[in-house]
């Protein structure tokens, strides 16, 4: 999902209506549902055998979901033992690099980013004659691209997510301001909250030197219309919206309405720092919605609203920061392997875990069980699914992202100005 961080125990993320004694009946014939209007087209005899699965332990769906879909699944397929490993996101990447010779792991989440790479290095097998045609059309668009590269598919989308606004009612009321729908009513918003001493920081953002501030930033650079790399492949980020978009984040830090604690945050420490009262305004990830709601997790519940992420003159495009499971290259029972990821990602499976990670099918923001989960995020999400950018999606994009990532810090923090630094970063991406 590309850098949602912060690890989650269970005990935050178990919900009363997902207890296995009262669904294990109808999981049970989910299997049998994969085919209907979501997941389907393995074929094959029934799947048996040991499988082992990589995915990361926190933001979308909890660990504790994933063991509940996973014990549904082995119901379902009394042959099948799955063993589960949870990493942070910030560890993905190189379990899944490592461990592909050795064929460690058979079935592995993905990143939205990490096509590219994986696909041309074959660390991930091309599962494109697997996927019914019927699915180009089901899915959102978004969601498609998140295993695609170069017109094939490397895995299945099952996180389907986008960073949205969040906001304190409770704040902006008392502030006297409307929900901004621009980034220039967000900047007058946070004056006005930060000068009638509603709080002190408004903004808290993830920009740590990680994968998080590459989010926020294109979120950004999308707003004002900038491109990351020109039609040749070139870098072009150190220009127009893409430098306006770094210009905006120091001018935030610089007017004392962003938390400078920004420069140190992941999405997780932003949630909690939303939680605890102490800003007003965040981008972040749909998970935040529901524990920014919850008693036990925040002392601000039931004052967290969403909104459509706010527009720049180009628009207001969501980073796209979906993730998809894929049978790794090494995978010694790629069938059993296809048939979990089928599972998991079938519509009946996604519906019934919907709250924290919202499905990857068009027809599931029309299920009353779905809107009922999260009948804000539902609304929302309609439209803000089908307007997202995507960060570039080139082999070499784990290195070109480490090096923007260090020339936006070093703008924030004044070493350099956001010009000078994105013309370094622009130079070294683009060096051989």
């Amino acid at each position: 999902m590309t850098a949602n961080t912060g690890v989650r125990s269970s005990r935050l993320t178990r919900r009363a209506f997902l207890k296995v004694g009262g669904v294990t009946a109808g999981f049970a014939a989910l299997a049998a549902c994969s085919d209907d209007g979501g997941g389907g087209g393995g074929g094959g005899g029934p799947a048996s055998g040991t499988i082992n699965a990589l995915f990361m332990q926190q933001a979308a769906y909890s660990t504790a979901d994933i063991q509940g879909m996973t014990k549904a699944f082995q119901q379902a397929n009394p042959g099948v033992k799955v063993n589960p490993t949870f990493v942070a996101y910030e560890a993905l990447h190189d379990k899944i690099v490592a461990a592909a010779p050795a064929g460690t792991y058979d079935v592995v989440l993905m990143d939205v980013i990490w096509p590219a790479e994986f696909g041309s290095k074959h660390e991930v097998v091309d599962v494109t004659d697997k996927i019914p045609s019927s699915w180009r059309t089901d899915i959102f668009p978004g969601a498609l691209q998140t295993a695609e590269y170069k017109g094939r598919f490397y895995g299945v989308p099952w996180i389907l997510d986008t960073k949205y606004l969040f906001y304190n009612k409770d704040m902006l009321k008392k502030a006297g301001v409307a929900v901004p729908t621009t980034w220039d009513e967000v900047v007058a918003a946070a004056k006005t909250l930060k000068s009638k001493k509603v709080v002190q920081y408004p903004l808290i953002w993830s920009w740590s030197q990680a994968e998080a501030v590459i989010c926020d930033y294109a979120q950004l650079l999308g707003a004002f219309g900038g491109k990351f790399l020109d039609d040749a492949g070139k870098p072009v980020f150190n220009t127009g919206g893409g430098l306006q978009a770094l210009e905006f984040m120091k001018q935030t830090l610089d007017e004392g309405i962003t938390n400078p604690s920004s420069t140190e945050s992941l999405e997780e420490d932003v949630r909690k720092i939303v939680s605890q009262g102490q800003a007003a305004m965040a981008l972040n990830w749909t998970y935040m919605f529901s524990l920014g709601n919850d008693p036990k997790e925040s002392r601000v519940a039931g004052q967290i609203a969403v909104a459509h992420t706010p527009s720049g003159p180009a628009g207001a495009p969501g980073c796209n920061g979906s993730m998809a499971l894929c049978i790794a290259s090494g995978s010694k029972n790629q069938e059993t392997a296809w048939k979990y990821i089928e599972f998991l990602t079938s519509k009946p499976v996604q519906e019934q875990y919907a709250k924290l990670s919202l499905p990857i099918w068009k027809s599931s923001y029309d299920e009353p069980k779905v809107v009922k989960t999260l009948p804000e995020v539902v609304a929302v999400a309609k439209t803000q699914l089908n307007d997202m950018i995507l960060r570039p999606q080139i082999p070499a994009y784990n290195s070109a992202s480490q090096i923007l990532q260090a020339s936006i810090q070093k703008a924030l923090a004044g070493q350099t100005s956001p010009k000078q630094a994105l013309d370094d970063a622009a130079a070294r991406v683009a060096a051989p």
